[in-house]
């Protein structure tokens, strides 16, 4: 090939041991215009969507470390002569340069020394890649050789950075049923057969952003590949080289950098610390120092960097009730679940009870519809389990259910929003107060979820929605005793079991689930005679169930039942050391919040927007790290602030964010209902940066670090979450093109 000298140059190192074929495997993903092995791959348009997704470019050069024992020798034999052929078949100018090394005197890696010589030459392959890609990409493949292989060029990656690391999960039981694990050769140089492509899944695994200090080190001299050189050539199609030790150690060079990046780390974070109330994330902590500064301006002036998009984020929501959770269309797959069980003399009764006490239910929406709709709804639920002898909950769950399948999703939604648009300051402005606010939830999964045949749907669509919305943590709270009033605790056990099938886990995190859940059973204030029966049916279920039931919450409007009218009933709860949350201080005065701290005990505190009032319990919860769960959208929509965005609003006071954030108050952005206020948690986090302009994007992650730091699960797990938060951080800070998936 000719001289390369073209920049910047795109380079793939890869590790390769006894298999040679680990090199094409990866090669027919990445370069498909040489050879497209997995043209006939059952899931190709998905790895051709993957692959582009990645922005990842085709190499102009490929650099295999290997081994010198015999194994790895007859493995770079046969590479090389498909090598030969398969760049034969390409235009010269476009061949692609084939760089091999081998450690000298390493075979199997079975001897400390064996391990440190390999390990140098590829922490060398990596800095002397970089140098020669002159800001084009380098991605390393860890699909060939020993664990210990890849182990070392992820430490590289890791060092140095990578845009991608790349792997090929291989189905090796059928390659063997199929002998293609000893395929020669030729077999590699044209599309495989599709059921030997299936055995094979190309995939990244991430991508590395290099560690700064690594790089420049904190007298700003950068480390250089001619200081530890490795034998690079150019000018041919396949070049071979030996690589001998030479005494300098780039791995204890590396070391040092990084031992001395610690200290400075601390001291930076203590800096921090007496500046900044809030604990930043120690892994961001390693970013360039400019970088830091840049996500230290407000969080909607910084949108180029990754970092900056709260949607991007492996989010926590800690306040996220389950019935406000899912919007229209999917609470109407949920419907079509409870009338696909529903027989149809019991669809008749139901029609004929909803036409009796609601002649209009199944307008288009033109009209406007009667305000006592929900009390019609009700009226038709009980005059169906009357004539039925349906539980009530089961009666109510089939005559929404035809509600919502038989209108037109545009109807649904102007009966749900139309009276009480626009949602400004509902329960100051609004005749029907805070009930203005629930009214979408009428129609919504608290009305489902008393039949049975709606939990496993119900279960999979609110798994599904969080992980859309990019969560890896959710506590959603619910009124199990509303549901099946005969059995509240078996409830809890059947949506426990429906979201472990639906892919949650509902026991304690260990690093490997998508999405940690867990259940606040909500104890509602305009029940007062109920509550101490309630209370004791969640301290059963905690009991049962105590990684998945992990706390009580006592909500619903404040003017009703005050929290210190409650504290004898609570005491089961807290004899049993379940965590408490309290909805208090939204719109009534801090006198309440007080009350749920010292007389119920509250761990956390639901909304708590008055607590600005009484700085001397501020300063208690501050002391405490009692944190306050915000929720933006609904405080907007109850209570009502400024919001430069809705010009209703203009005359409105500003939301106390900014002046908790002075105070220094443990603070979580959440949801409360999702569906409700049509929201998602990334809404959250712009709502409050659009409402408080000073909110920076460091700020706005470390109040994510607050809520992972406030769940109600054991402080091990708090501190399994945050690693498993911080690394996917880390992720979004190494993937500026691409979002990376947590599913």
């Amino acid at each position: 090939m000719a001289e390369a000298t073209q920049h910047p140059r795109h380079i793939l190192v890869a590790s390769l041991g006894a298999s040679w074929a680990v090199v094409p495997e990866v090669l027919g993903w990445l370069a498909p215009g040489w050879v497209d092995l997995y043209a006939l791959h059952p899931q190709r348009a998905a790895l051709q969507e993957h692959h582009q997704r990645q922005g990842l470019a085709e190499p102009h050069e490929v650099w295999v470390l290997t081994t010198g024992g015999g194994s790895a020798r007859k493995s770079v034999d046969q590479l090389c002569q498909w090598w030969q052929v398969l760049t034969e078949r390409l235009p010269e100018p476009e061949r692609p340069l084939l760089q091999i090394w081998a450690a000298a005197d390493t075979d199997a890696l079975a001897t400390a020394e064996e391990c440190r010589c390999w390990r140098e030459m590829a922490l060398r392959a990596v800095l002397a890649a970089h140098e020669r890609a002159d800001g084009g990409q380098v991605m390393i493949s860890l699909a060939g050789g020993r664990k210990t292989m890849s182990a070392d060029l992820q430490d590289a990656a890791h060092a140095f950075g990578a845009q991608a690391l790349l792997h090929v999960v291989a189905d090796d039981v059928a390659l063997r049923q199929r002998g293609w694990l000893d395929a020669p050769y030729t077999e590699w140089l044209q599309p495989l057969p599709a059921d030997v492509a299936a055995a094979l899944s190309p995939i990244v695994v991430s991508a590395a952003a290099g560690e700064p200090a690594v790089r420049m080190g904190s007298e700003g001299a950068s480390l250089a590949a001619a200081d530890f050189p490795l034998p690079l050539k150019a000018g041919h199609d396949i070049v071979q080289n030996t690589w001998q030790p030479d005494g300098r150690w780039l791995h204890d060079a590396i070391e040092r950098r990084r031992q001395e990046a610690q200290r400075l780390l601390i001291g930076q974070a203590l800096a921090m610390a007496r500046q900044d109330p809030y604990e930043p994330w120690p892994v961001l902590l390693r970013l360039d120092p400019a970088r830091i500064d840049r996500l230290r301006q407000p969080l909607l002036a910084c949108s180029d960097d990754p970092l900056a998009h709260p949607g991007r984020w492996p989010l926590a929501d800690l306040h996220r009730h389950l019935g406000g959770s899912l919007p229209l269309d999917q609470q109407r797959e949920v419907a079509a679940c409870v009338l696909h069980v529903t027989d149809a003399g019991t669809r008749a009764l139901a029609q004929h009870a909803l036409q009796h006490a609601w002649p209009s239910w199944v307008g288009d929406g033109s009209a406007r519809a009667a305000g006592d709709w929900p009390q019609r709804l009700r009226d038709a639920a009980a005059a169906l389990a009357q004539a039925t002898g349906l539980p009530r909950e089961h009666a109510r769950a089939v005559i929404v259910s035809l509600v919502l399948t038989e209108r037109s999703p545009e109807s649904l939604a102007r009966l749900l929003w139309a009276d009480t648009e626009p949602r400004i300051a509902l329960k100051r402005r609004h005749p029907l107060g805070f009930a203005a606010y629930e009214r979408p939830g009428e129609l919504s999964g608290s009305a489902l979820l008393g039949h049975p045949a709606a939990i496993e749907p119900y279960a999979r669509a609110v798994v599904r929605q969080a992980l859309d919305e990019g969560l890896l943590y959710v506590e959603w709270r619910a009124s199990p005793h509303k549901y099946w009033p005969h059995d509240p605790v078996g409830w809890v056990q059947a949506f426990e079991r429906a979201l472990r099938d639906a892919g949650a886990t509902t026991t304690r995190f260990n690093g490997s689930g998508c999405l940690r859940a867990g259940l606040i059973w909500i104890v509602d204030r305009r029940q007062r005679d109920q509550s101490a029966h309630v209370v004791r049916a969640a301290v059963r279920a905690s009991e049962r169930l105590p990684d998945f039931m992990l706390g009580l919450d006592l909500a619903g409007d404040e003017g009703t039942t005050q929290p210190e009218a409650l504290a004898r009933d609570f005491e089961p709860a807290l004899q049993a050391c379940l965590r408490i949350t309290i909805h208090a201080g939204e719109g009534e005065s801090a006198d309440r919040i007080w009350q749920a701290a010292y007389h119920l005990h509250a761990d956390r505190i639901g909304h708590g927007l008055t607590l600005i009032d009484h700085p001397p319990l501020a300063q208690r919860f501050r002391d405490r790290g009692i944190a306050l769960e915000l929720c933006p959208t609904s405080n907007r929509e109850v209570v009502g602030f400024k919001d430069p965005a809705v010009p209703a609003t203009a005359e409105l006071d500003d939301y106390p964010l900014d002046r908790m954030l002075g105070m220094g108050l443990p603070l979580t952005l959440n949801t409360d209902n999702p569906a409700i206020s049509r929201t998602t948690l990334a809404d959250e986090y712009r709502l409050a940066a659009r409402v408080t302009p000073n909110l920076t994007a460091w700020t706005a992650l470390a109040l994510l670090r607050t809520a992972y730091q406030s769940a109600f699960v054991s402080a091990q797990e708090r501190l399994d979450l945050q690693r498993a938060a911080a690394q996917r951080l880390m992720d979004v800070a190494m993937c500026p093109t691409a979002t990376p998936t947590i599913r």
